[in-house]
């Protein structure tokens, strides 16, 4: 199981490296944060403009990355084991008191005073 996770994981990285490279490769097609900061022309960064090829590139990657997720938590969300009962801890009852039989006998007088 930990080796399918890790398989998943590496793939997304791998399909978010390359999807970063596609979308810095594209040419903005509005001004967007670049006119805002500057002006400067996308064509410092060497892009000249982009086909659809591009776009399609971004889009598939874009779901690849998202099914590869749900996948992963699919798998590892399952338990592959059902986990053992915790045992509880067993009550044990103290013994009931046992008190003393009543007495029959009466006790012992003290003696008399002697009589003068």
């Amino acid at each position: 199981m930990d080796t399918i996770f890790t398989l998943l994981m590496v793939l997304v990285m791998v399909a978010s490296v390359l999807l970063v490279i596609i979308v810095m490769a594209q040419n903005p097609k509005g001004g967007g944060l670049s006119s805002t900061f500057g002006g400067a022309s996308s064509a410092q960064f060497g892009v000249q403009r982009t086909n659809d090829f591009m776009e399609k590139a971004t889009w598939t990657l874009g779901g690849t990355i998202i099914v590869l997720i749900l996948i992963s938590v699919v798998i590892t969300g399952k338990p592959s084991q059902v986990a053992p009962a915790q045992k509880q801890p067993v009550k044990k009852e103290a013994p009931a008191k046992q008190s003393a039989p009543a007495s029959t006998t009466t006790p012992a007088q003290a003696p008399a005073a002697p009589a003068k």
